[in-house]
């Protein structure tokens, strides 16, 4: 999973690299005893990271687009539950297309953190770019 990240932040040119790789790696392992997290593939080609008791979606990503890997995951984590939340990045416009067609809409635009955290579970610090809050209900 951090491999999937890790990827992601070197491949996109807007989103600086705030944390070393293998912080990142040490932040999901946290997270996976506290969230429900659901992975696709073997290996691993994408994954959704949700906390529970708030329904908030802290990680949600795939190696590859366009695959329906992150159709299968996101319908995955709609199961059961009437109400979804997330934060998406500004300039991540694919990532909001896709949150559109899965049925979010956006709720706020919110500035960035001075000092972030991927809630009460783990720590981070902020990018500095801005990101919507988007919301799913059934």
């Amino acid at each position: 999973m951090a491999g999937i990240v890790n990827a992601w932040i070197d491949a996109t040119p807007w989103m600086p690299r705030d944390l070393p790789a293998g912080q990142i790696k040490a932040l999901i392992a946290r997270g996976m005893a506290l969230r429900e997290m659901w992975v696709i593939g073997d290996p691993v080609e994408g994954y959704i990271s949700i906390e529970s008791k708030i329904a908030h979606i802290w990680g949600f990503y795939c190696a590859r687009t366009g695959q329906g890997l992150g159709k299968r995951l996101m319908d995955r984590a709609k199961a059961g539950r009437a109400y979804l939340s997330l934060n998406t990045h500004l300039p991540n416009l694919g990532a909001q297309r896709f949150y559109a067609r899965e049925g979010f809409e956006t709720v706020a635009e919110q500035e960035p953190d001075p000092v972030a955290t991927l809630g009460p579970t783990a720590d981070r610090v902020s990018t500095g770019i801005r990101e919507l809050r988007m919301e799913w209900r059934r």
